[in-house]
């Protein structure tokens, strides 16, 4: 058998939670395989409201099987709170979440450094979530980190403190006003360790090969988007690992002929949160009323979401470098009401027009040629069937399909699991 994988294609916020729980009940396995508690998917079902950082967006299905693969970093910390966050809802969570030796541990020291780092930075940030998320990935690629499997030897806590006070003299160095308190951290920190050991550790390559030759079906589920990948995204604001296609080769252990489907998930509009170049940002009321109508808020840090008209130059470079197969559009119904909605086909880019994504698109390189567009008054959320949209809204989503040259599978019209038409 082969794996399917599902990504964003924007700034990452693009609703990739709602469509994995969408999913699930066609696959045996959610593997979840790069990112760590700074994303965080949103899904809605039955009235409530569910939000997950690390543990993928499967667990509330009964018969699939949750991996967190050897790319993710995980705070022991956040996960246990998201763990307790399930409780209610009687999940049976051993026998159904299973976690890669091979994924590292965010320390408690790992999100100091962060903080550190980011107020060292003054107008320069690029934006972090204070997570630790950076200082983790350095420490993986530096091979000085610390992996789930090491839990399990007698040294962990002598592996912690060598590594601790490493970060403890490098915090020092920055020289910034920062108050904490590392025992209570640790504290709280060895206490999450606890639980987490009476979850079930696996090799994640070696189960999801064996899974693949026993027929099972899998889904890959990517955190961010691709516009914030460590390589192909507008760096330097952009998140520590790869968000696209390929880092769910490496983030899960799967060779590259394995991979089937790609589904790309986007917005029908552009959001990004934090600092980072953004072609077709709206500073006036029609970015306030994409910001109001969509709650355009961080479902993990809380910050609001910079909004404006689609851009399909992006859009096109990230289908391009994931090979996306398929696409699915949100969050439709947010633009119910404009008279005309903008898309933005090509950039002035250094005095000519270009239609891929250059090198630097800061502002003062890019400026975004749009076409305009009919919109439509009709609210969306309660329609069950393609046929019931709005002729408006048929023409946005076939003028995309026509320039990405990929069929949009599925049209988001509210937040809820239902609230989704397959086209």
């Amino acid at each position: 058998m082969t794996v399917d994988l599902l990504l964003g294609l924007q700034w990452g916020d693009e609703g990739k939670g709602k469509i994995v729980d969408v999913l699930t009940s066609k696959y045996d396995i959610i593997a979840r395989f790069q990112g760590g508690p700074n994303a965080g998917h949103t899904l809605e079902f039955d009235g409530i409201k569910h939000v997950l950082r690390t543990i993928p967006s499967g667990i509330f299905h009964e018969k699939s099987v949750n991996i967190i693969g050897n790319g993710v970093v995980i705070d022991p910390v956040v996960f246990v709170k998201e763990l307790e966050g399930l409780e209610k809802f009687n999940i049976d969570i051993v026998s159904r979440l299973f976690i890669s030796r091979k994924a590292h541990l965010i320390l408690p020291t790992h999100r100091l450094l962060d903080a550190a780092s980011e107020a060292s930075k003054g107008k320069a940030k690029i934006g972090s979530t204070l997570k630790g998320i950076g200082p983790t990935y350095m420490d993986k690629t530096g091979r000085n980190g610390i992996r789930v499997g090491d839990i399990e030897l007698v040294d962990f806590k002598e592996r912690y403190r060598a590594l601790a006070d490493k970060h403890q003299s490098m915090i020092d160095f920055y020289n910034v006003d920062l108050e904490y308190d590392l025992a209570e951290l640790e504290t709280e920190f060895f206490t999450a360790i606890e639980e987490l050991k009476k979850l079930t550790f696996i090799d994640s390559e070696e189960y999801l090969n064996k899974a693949m030759k026993e027929g099972k079906t899998i889904l890959a589920e990517g955190a961010q988007g691709s516009l914030l990948d460590i390589d192909f995204g507008t760096y330097p604001f952009v998140t520590s690992s790869n968000t696209t296609a390929a880092g769910a080769c490496t983030g899960l252990g799967i060779a590259p002929n394995k991979v089937k489907d790609v589904f790309g998930i986007f917005k029908a509009y552009t959001t990004r949160v934090g600092s980072g170049p953004f072609p077709t940002e709206l500073f006036d009321e029609d970015g306030a009323t994409m910001a109001r109508v969509g709650n355009e808020f961080g479902s993990v840090t809380g910050r609001a979401r910079r909004c404006g008209w689609l851009d399909l130059v992006a859009l096109k470079y990230a289908v391009q470098v994931n090979g996306v197969t398929a696409l699915y559009m949100m969050k439709g119904d947010v633009l119910s009401g404009f008279d005309t909605l903008k898309i933005c086909t090509a950039y002035e880019y250094k005095g000519k027009q270009t239609d891929y994504l250059p090198y630097n698109i800061e502002p003062e390189n890019v400026t975004p040629v749009f076409v305009e567009k009919k919109g439509w008054a009709a609210d969306l959320t309660g329609m069950t069937t393609y046929d019931q949209l709005p002729a408006e809204l048929k023409e946005y989503i076939e003028f995309i399909e026509r320039e990405l040259e990929v069929p949009i599978k599925v049209v988001s019209v509210g937040p809820d699991r239902t609230q989704t038409i397959m086209k």
